[in-house]
């Protein structure tokens, strides 16, 4: 099957929809992959049924240039990867280093960049990453670090979801990422705020409030959503922000027992008109 949705709802761009990661073991025994599936061997196949991935290996440890580059001659011509920044830079942060590790994950993430493979750097920020002072300065500095680099910034704080913040945002043309997540009262909140014309990102983490209240990674990304809840974002969300962005990027980070490509192939699906 060749890579969906490569086109896109609106006229002034390309919409792609993927996945959060695409080397889950369990995915051989859910359908997705033939059982059995070597590692090394899974992103070919995730190719043939999608046009873009979003790395998650890159936010647990630094990406090195070596490894991009193999993984580039995997893919077809103009498959893209958004790269998520590594956890040292937005969850454990070193306020001594983050600038030279800024500098090494520019390096390791290269190849995509010299390849026009990058579609997105993602900058994940945790929940306990609240809106104070000192944690806007950090954020200001290191989008000054990451500059001409296409950035989303994905905040999980509800603090964050303030009109000072988006307008930043714009300035900067950095992307905010949408997130559909349970609605928690910590959580950042479902919005369709659009701050660079360039692009839109949306991840949908799945709705299971009792997975995100028990701190289980497993449990918290275990939610299959039903075509009415999808529709709710094909029908009017989806539409309404590709008519402000010249492209967009959706992916699914409901992994469990690969309910995620299923998800994304169920979300194709309604925007080319398939299925209701």
């Amino acid at each position: 099957m060749q890579p969906s949705m490569d086109t896109s709802v609106s006229p002034r761009g390309r919409l792609r929809i993927g996945t959060s990661g695409y080397s889950y073991p369990e995915w051989g025994d859910a359908g997705f992959y033939p059982p059995g599936t070597p590692a090394q061997a899974m992103l070919p196949l995730y190719a043939r049924r999608f046009s873009i991935t979003e790395l998650n290996y890159t936010w647990y440890q630094m990406p090195k240039a070596a490894a991009m580059e193999r993984m580039l001659p995997k893919v077809p011509a103009g498959f893209g990867f958004a790269a998520k920044l590594t956890r040292s830079m937005t969850h454990e942060i070193d306020p001594h280093g983050w600038r030279a590790q800024v500098t090494q994950f520019r390096q390791g993430i290269a190849p995509l960049v010299q390849a026009d493979r990058l579609s997105a750097l993602l900058v994940q920020l945790p929940a306990a990453f609240e809106r104070t002072d000192a944690r806007r300065h950090y954020l200001a500095e290191l989008l000054d670090a990451l500059a001409g680099l296409p950035v989303a910034v994905e905040f999980r704080h509800r603090s964050w979801a303030v009109d000072r913040v988006f307008s930043e945002l714009e300035r900067r043309r950095v992307t905010l990422v949408s997130v559909d997540a349970p609605d928690l009262p910590y959580l950042f909140p479902t919005l369709d705020v659009v701050t660079n014309p360039d692009l839109f990102y949306i991840r949908f983490h799945g709705r299971n409030a009792r997975g995100w209240r028990s701190g289980n990674m497993q449990k918290q990304f275990d939610y299959l959503y039903t075509p009415a809840e999808l529709q709710a974002w094909s029908g009017e969300r989806i539409p309404q922000m590709a008519a402000r962005a010249h492209s967009g990027l959706i992916f699914f980070n409901n992994h469990v027992r690969a309910q995620a490509p299923r998800n994304a192939q169920m979300l194709i699906e309604q925007l080319e008109g398939k299925t209701p």
